[in-house]
């Protein structure tokens, strides 16, 4: 795992800079025809987990870019406790990630598009840890213009 420091002090930047990088974890599942969502971990301006939706080259349900990033995560730090952690997501998590998400006990998610359909905030917004902080539409458009063009091409 390469690790890679952001020397910025600008929040707003500092967002807008992960999630390109999760955008790019979206762009490896597009190449591999899956649902094209992207995550990393971050932890002290460093990324310690990274991940991209799974479930059909591994035909598991739950092979989500979150579950591969905590796992990723997890084996980085040695523990599975991600409290100092920033999850940048492309794509709102769903109910079973942000689930997950509670027990890491994951610091703060940031997601890009909200998952009006299947996304945890339109079922049940107390999954989270209640410490996590949640922060929604960090480059909405262009995560969310990638899932619109893979579902276009699949009907």
């Amino acid at each position: 795992m390469s690790f890679y420091n952001f020397e910025n002090t600008d929040p707003e930047e500092e967002d807008i800079h992960y999630m390109k990088l999760a955008l790019k974890e979206a762009k490896k599942a597009l190449a591999e025809d899956e649902i094209p969502i992207g995550a990393i971990v971050v932890s002290k301006n460093r990324i310690i987990g990274r991940g991209y939706n799974l479930t059909e080259r591994f035909n598991d349900v739950t092979a989500h870019a979150e579950m591969q990033a905590f796992t990723s995560a997890a084996q980085t730090i040695g523990g599975k406790y991600l409290r100092d952690c920033t999850l940048y997501v492309t794509i709102e998590p769903c109910v079973m990630c942000a689930g997950a998400s509670y027990w890491t006990q994951i610091g703060r998610i940031v997601y890009g598009a909200r998952e009006e359909k299947r996304g945890f905030i339109s079922k049940n917004t107390n999954l989270l840890h209640p410490k996590t902080v949640l922060k929604g539409g960090v480059m909405a458009e262009e995560c969310g213009i990638l899932m619109k063009d893979f579902f276009a091409k699949k009907r």
